[in-house]
C-alpha cells in the first residue's frame, strides 16, 4: 500500500493498494495483479494504518473495482489454470 504521511489531519492515509489474486490446484497456479486507488471520504470512518486489517483492505479493493470486475479477474485466473491443465496450443519438440 502507498500512503500519504498526512492527509486531512490524519496520519498515514492509504491512497493506493497493490493487490494480487492467486489460485492453485496443487499443481498449477494462476495469478493476476494490479493496483487501485482508494480515497478517504470526508466524514467517513478513518482507521489508523496500524489498525487496518487484511479483510478491510480487501473490502476497499472489491468496492473500488465492483463485483463484476472482481468476478472477471477470478474467472481469468481459473481459465489460466484450466489452460495449463489442458493446453490448446503446444510446442512439441523438433522431430530431428
Amino acid at each position: 500500500m502507498e500512503a500519504y504521511p498526512e492527509y486531512e489531519g490524519e496520519p498515514d492515509v492509504v491512497f493506493t493498494v497493490h493487490w494480487t489474486l492467486s489460485a492453485t490446484d496443487d499443481t498449477y497456479t494462476g495469478s493476476v495483479y494490479g493496483s487501485i486507488g482508494v480515497t478517504l471520504t470526508e466524514g467517513g470512518t478513518f482507521t489508523p494504518f496500524a489498525d487496518l486489517t487484511k479483510a478491510q483492505v480487501i473490502g476497499w479493493v472489491h468496492n473500488a473495482m465492483g463485483e463484476e470486475q472482481v468476478a472477471a479477474y477470478e474467472t481469468g485466473v481459473a481459465n489460466n489454470i484450466a489452460s495449463q491443465i489442458a493446453p490448446t496450443v503446444v510446442t512439441p519438440p523438433l522431430p530431428w
